[in-house]
């Protein structure tokens, strides 16, 4: 059983869910910056802030985003779209000033900044809820990262990891059940014994909600939609597609050499 320890800052977490339904009023330029302020003092590896967001809120920049993220109509419809990009390029100037050559090939750099970016990028997304707006990730900006490189004019070394809607919701956005607490906490070490009770009931659950309906995902040689469709189903359809194969080279070209 899980004991819930409550207070405002649990609260606001707990009570987090996508949305992607925004009014058309515009996000005003102080909370854009009192948001991004707010990711900068996220957590970040060796003090190295290897993290930069462009801001979009032209209409027309807007537009083109979201063809590239799947047409997702939330991306052209919030009036704020954060990109968050993993920046070695402001670290490379620093070297240059210094009379060093940064070491970028190698995995790690990638996965430090990376890692940085998710990092400052959920400190914002608390910063905008906290504020009274909503958000929503967008991982299908990978969908075609040179097109967002050449849209965004990205330098070498500085590349997009996730997009970012922001605004203000049209309803209060749906909170969705997450996995118990007891699939994913292990003390001491690794637990490797399947969770199969916990999957099913998490299946069961998440189908109450009604969130798989109209979405299954669809499986070459499996027509129509399967009745027992849960979260184990959803997640290893989604999980058995090679996605974005073409990231590594998109990566190297920006001069990562993930060696």
């Amino acid at each position: 059983m899980e004991r819930c320890m409550t207070n405002t800052t649990l609260d606001l977490i707990r009570s987090h869910g996508s949305v992607r339904r925004y009014k058309p009023d515009p996000v005003p330029i102080e909370m854009t910056e009192a948001i991004v302020a707010a990711a900068q003092r996220a957590s970040t590896s060796s003090n190295l802030q290897v993290v930069s967001v462009v801001a979009a809120t032209d209409p027309a920049v807007r537009e083109h985003l979201s063809a590239i993220c799947a047409n997702q109509q939330h991306v052209a419809q919030a009036p704020l779209f954060l990109t968050w990009c993993a920046d070695l390029a402001r670290l490379d100037r620093a070297c240059e000033l210094r009379g060093y050559t940064q070491s970028t090939d190698y995995v790690e750099s990638f996965l430090v900044a990376a890692l940085d970016v998710g990092i400052a990028a959920q400190n914002a997304a608390l910063a905008a809820e906290s504020l009274g707006l909503g958000i929503c990730y967008i991982g299908s900006l990978r969908n075609d990262a040179q097109a967002v490189i050449e849209l965004l004019k990205l330098p070498r070394l500085v590349f997009p990891i996730v997009g970012m809607t922001v605004g203000w919701p049209v309803e209060e956005p749906r909170v969705r059940p997450r996995l118990p607490l007891s699939a994913v906490l292990h003390w001491g070490v690794y637990d490797p014994q399947p969770k199969d009770a916990e999957l099913a009931e998490y299946d069961r659950v998440m189908a109450a909600t009604g969130i798989y309906e109209g979405r299954q995902v669809p499986v070459p040689g499996r027509p129509g939609e399967l009745e027992d469709y849960g979260w184990t189903e959803h997640s290893a359809r989604r999980a058995a597609q090679a996605l974005r194969t073409d990231l590594r080279e998109a990566l190297r070209q920006q001069g990562f050499g993930l060696r």
